[in-house]
């Protein structure tokens, strides 16, 4: 199991426009650069956070703006942004296991709930953390 680059590539298209605002017009070509992708994969990326209420976008050559106060947009916001998850769900469990066996019969009883408080447990630690952290760490950093 992995969680896509898009997460971080969110989380990296935000620090670059609160660090860039007051220098730049911060464009997807401006964003691709920095993360060192294609400007489609930040427009995407822009469309899903602009959809999610996070991010405003001009038409044309604008430029991206976050919407929000920094302190009031966490990881786990990002993270549901952008992130296609099945229901919700950050693990896909194999179907239909053979009920024959023993394993297979009881698998899901065994660790359905596992799996999902070690899901409940990440997203509680995401959404600990703020932009407002992450661009003053990057800040500390520059």
């Amino acid at each position: 199991m992995q969680i896509s680059s898009r997460f971080t590539v969110a989380v990296h298209v935000l620090v670059c426009i609160e660090a860039f605002k007051n220098s730049r017009k911060v464009t997807s070509g401006f964003l691709a650069s920095s993360v060192n992708v294609n400007p489609v994969v930040i427009r995407r990326i822009l469309q899903q956070l602009k959809g999610a209420g996070i991010v405003t976008v001009a038409r044309g050559s604008g430029g991206a703006d976050i919407a929000r106060p920094l302190e009031e947009v966490t990881l786990l916001d990002l993270y549901n942004a952008v992130e296609c998850v099945d229901d919700g769900a950050l693990f896909h469990f194999h179907q239909d296991p053979n009920q024959l066996c023993p394993v297979g019969r009881n698998i899901h009883a065994v660790l359905d709930g596992r799996l999902e408080e070690i899901q409940r447990a990440m997203e509680r630690e995401m959404e600990s953390v703020t932009i407002r952290d992450i661009v003053e760490d990057t800040k500390s950093l520059m």
